[in-house]
């Protein structure tokens, strides 16, 4: 029988997530089974997830009612359902985060995506959810708008670990490995520990790609068609250079030296938006050591089945820094794309939060019967 290719993925260096949770998984055993069976080393979450599921199913009633009952609000409810699921998810992979001495193991819950632009806020929600799950193999994903990079140096100085999300750009990359790197320095200087602290900084791709391509099909240049989903890739490619450069220079040495760990990079919105192009294709092209590969469940089955996992990362990573390069020539702006992109990113994570809360709102006013509250 030939390896699985997820498994093998690990030998790469690369560890295998999943961009999916829902409670069902996590009370019929399929969480086990992923980790023993797919070598599954976490999970992400956001409000889409949340949404889908809890909309989606009846699994969440019978609690809701209860919460209800007790007089909780809305906001109340949802955080009681998704704090218990995160906590659930992370009690099952701590043996992970455990073996891997806490690299891995780890479950992300995202604080309400309507602070995205108040540091602040966002700093005192993650510190609330951060002290709720009480769980060393959680993250708390902070968006990586302006305001998040800040509020996320303050959480890594507090020692809260951080899954900054909604990464598109390269510059706003290096923005957050600097301010991790200056979060851990910020300890260091107060005498306090930088090891056993964790982040990661989630780079989503696909929609980079669905974004220019039409884009450079507009220009009706033939060598714009040749960078066709191209761009991701090339992104991340640059990135991961970034990434060693970083964390291979002697500022981080030094924070090394005290025990701490870099931040990985993680391939986010890996899941193939245009059917023209590979449903592996944000999987295949990305492998490569210290970094992590979050993948909707379609995209991790489809790897499971006909995946060829190879050393891929530092293919061609000229070439990439060339794509990059040509877009400017074809009159695109990178720069201002991605800011298009987190600012589209942020609505499509608000959209399905306020569609959660209205409908656990339904169920709330819905979960008691005449007489019985």
């Amino acid at each position: 029988m030939n390896e699985n290719p997820l498994l093998k993925l690990g030998s790469f260096g690369q560890s295998v997530w999943l961009d999916y949770i829902h409670r069902r998984l996590i009370d019929s055993g399929g969480l086990k089974r992923l980790i023993a069976e797919d070598g599954l080393c976490g999970i992400t979450s956001n409000p889409n997830i949340f949404d889908e599921a809890i909309e989606g199913s009846d699994v969440y009633d019978d609690a809701i009612r209860a919460l209800a009952r007790d007089g909780k609000s809305v906001e109340q409810i949802y955080e009681a359902l998704t704090t218990e699921d995160v906590g659930g998810a992370a009690d099952i992979l701590r043996p992970v985060f455990d073996k891997k001495r806490g690299r891995d193991g780890f479950v992300s819950i995202e604080v309400n995506p309507h602070l995205a632009h108040e540091e602040q806020a966002t700093v005192e929600e993650a510190r609330r959810l951060w002290k709720t799950l009480a769980r060393p193999n959680v993250l708390i994903k902070v968006p990586a708008t302006l305001e998040g990079v800040k509020a996320f140096r303050r959480l890594i100085g507090e020692g809260i670990n951080v899954n900054v999300t909604l990464l598109f750009g390269l510059p706003r990359y290096r923005m957050v490995a600097d301010a991790y790197v200056a979060g851990l320095e910020d300890r260091a200087a107060r005498g306090l520990p930088v090891e056993n602290i964790a982040s990661v900084a989630s780079f989503f791709l696909s929609r980079i790609d669905v974004m220019v391509d039409p884009m450079l099909e507009k220009t009706g240049m033939a060598d714009a068609r040749k960078l066709h989903g191209q761009i991701a890739e090339s992104s991340a490619k640059v990135a991961y250079r970034m990434y060693k450069e970083i964390f291979g220079g002697e500022r981080f040495r030094k924070l090394a030296g005290l025990g701490a760990g870099t931040q990985r990079l993680l391939w986010a919105s890996t899941g193939a938006k245009n059917p023209g192009y590979s449903d592996i294709k944000y999987v295949e092209a990305l492998i490569g050591p210290e970094t992590v590969n979050t993948m909707p469940i379609k995209t991790l089955e489809a790897y499971r089945d006909h995946g060829n996992p190879k050393p891929s990362l530092e293919e061609d990573i000229d070439e990439a820094q060339g794509c990059l390069a040509r877009l400017a020539a074809l009159g695109i702006d990178i720069d201002e794309v991605t800011r298009r992109l987190e600012d589209d990113g942020i609505e499509k994570f608000n959209r399905p939060y306020d569609s959660l809360m209205s409908n656990i709102q339904k169920k709330r006013s819905g979960s008691c019967l005449p007489g019985q509250c």
